[in-house]
């Protein structure tokens, strides 16, 4: 397992080349996943994990593209979700928003490493479904490993794998 620590910031690997900070929380925290969208290695674009204050995770869009459901963020002021930091060169803007169809910009602050990250862009769905979807297995897949690959903690994934199974369970029951 890979982890990666936020204090000790890494080195872009295009250091003068315009970039923005981004915010996963689903399928991208998975470098490997992302790397299929901008058609390069995103590792190197890691800073660490992070922590987004106000917002909890939910299954509110069903996305036909991986026939199943994929998470959101919701604002809640009671909650936190955890994710992963990239800086990302600019270049991956495009290829970044034609995946994330059916999503908008949305820009927060989030805290890694003991610092604060402000104008940070993430995803949050322009149209919420009423109630939350269950994940396919692949999709569920890919969230755990950028969850357990990028270093969130570990009482967080176990609740993001239980909440996934969850969901999971009811959709069988109710076929």
């Amino acid at each position: 397992m890979m982890e990666l620590i936020c204090d000790r910031p890494r080195t872009p690997t295009y250091p003068s080349e315009p970039s923005f900070y981004y915010f996963a929380y689903g399928s991208c925290m998975c470098p490997v996943d992302l790397k299929r969208t901008v058609g390069e290695a995103t590792h190197p674009h890691v800073i660490g994990h992070a922590t987004l204050s106000g917002y909890r995770l939910g299954f509110y869009r069903r996305s036909a593209f991986r026939n199943c459901g994929v998470l959101d963020i919701v604002p809640d002021p009671t909650a936190q979700v955890e994710g992963v930091l990239y800086r990302l060169p600019w270049r991956f803007s495009e290829p970044l928003d034609i995946r994330e169809q059916g999503y908008h910009h949305e820009f927060i602050t989030v805290q890694c490493g003991g610092k604060r990250y402000n104008n940070v862009r993430t995803y949050t769905v322009t149209e919420k479904l009423g109630e939350e979807h269950a994940p396919n297995d692949w999709y569920f897949q890919v969230v755990m490993r950028g969850a357990v690959t990028c270093g969130l903690p570990e009482q967080y994934c176990w609740k993001l794998y239980h909440h996934m199974t969850e969901l999971q369970l009811q959709e069988l029951r109710s076929a």
